[in-house]
């Protein structure tokens, strides 16, 4: 057991982390949330000043909010969907007995270790392209007319990416509990006359819980700050069919040099994370508790 010396020992040695990643944290968004209530143009300096809620108004009565906000969702919860199922469907597959079962499981999670940009290049170009793709090949071969993916369905597109992206990471954190659950409760329920799907609705499923709760957090958090798929694939188009929250705080800072609307966008989706978040924390909290 810990002593207080001991505690007090490892306080300090934690001290200047924490502190560090705090100074990290808090200066930009302090930086961040005080250029929101600025009106500031680097090419247009002269203009500065305090514009109190203005930009924060200017930002929600852009065409594009409410829209960046559905695709923002929409991609967060599809991609979810896909990679919590695919993963538990991947993890039961994959836990098999079979011949090279150390080279599957590195080529089912070797997708995570692509950097986004080259993964979207890659689809972009070499599976979705129109013309010249993969799908556009299998397509013209079932005698059907390829799919322009990223002009037609873009969000399908960009959903589709992500979540070949993602997939991989669900899988090896179910799969490690899966391999986790213990033998003799599978023989116990084999010997009870227990089937596949009944052991895995009441015995495997359950055992996952936290594991699945856990990847939903982590995935989440990350999927709210999508954003190298889109810009190197739609570029947030056609019109705004694939704009998120934080690719529209990229064109009102980047493209438009608005660095107060951009801020305040900034600033929202900092709430909305927050938001989602605190939910899926507390979901979390409940099944770890169990």
């Amino acid at each position: 057991m810990a002593t207080q010396q001991t505690r007090s020992l490892a306080r300090f040695m934690m001290a200047p982390s924490v502190v560090l990643l705090l100074v990290w944290m808090v200066v930009p968004l302090a930086l961040t949330l005080w250029f929101s209530f600025q009106q500031y143009n680097p090419l247009n300096p002269i203009r500065d000043g305090f514009v109190g809620f203005s930009n924060y108004a200017l930002f929600y009565s852009n065409p594009a909010f409410l829209q960046s906000i559905l695709n923002t969702l929409t991609l967060v919860i599809s991609v979810l969907l896909i990679t919590v199922i695919g993963g538990i469907l991947l993890a039961l597959l994959i836990d098999q007995p079979m011949w090279g079962q150390g080279i599957v499981r590195i080529l089912v999670i070797s997708p995570f270790f692509v950097m986004p940009p080259v993964a979207a290049l890659v689809w972009k170009n070499m599976i979705m392209h129109p013309q010249y793709g993969v799908f556009a090949d299998i397509a013209r071969f079932f005698g059907a007319q390829p799919i322009d993916w990223f002009g037609q369905h873009p969000m399908t597109a960009i959903i589709i990416i992500v979540a070949w992206q993602w997939l991989p990471f669900a899988t090896l954190i179910l799969l490690t509990a899966l391999q986790s659950l213990d033998g003799e409760q599978k023989e116990a329920a084999e010997m009870d006359g227990a089937g596949f799907i009944s052991r895995f609705i009441y015995l495997t499923l359950p055992h996952m819980s936290r594991a699945i709760t856990v990847v939903i957090l982590i995935q989440t958090i990350f999927l709210l700050s999508v954003y190298a798929e889109i810009l190197v694939t739609t570029n947030g188009g056609p019109g705004y069919a694939s704009t998120n929250l934080p690719f529209l705080v990229y064109q009102k800072a980047l493209l438009e040099f608005k660095i107060g609307q951009a801020s305040a966008g900034g600033i929202i989706a900092v709430i909305l994370a927050n938001i989602v978040a605190f939910f899926a924390m507390r979901a979390v909290g409940k099944n770890l508790d169990k």
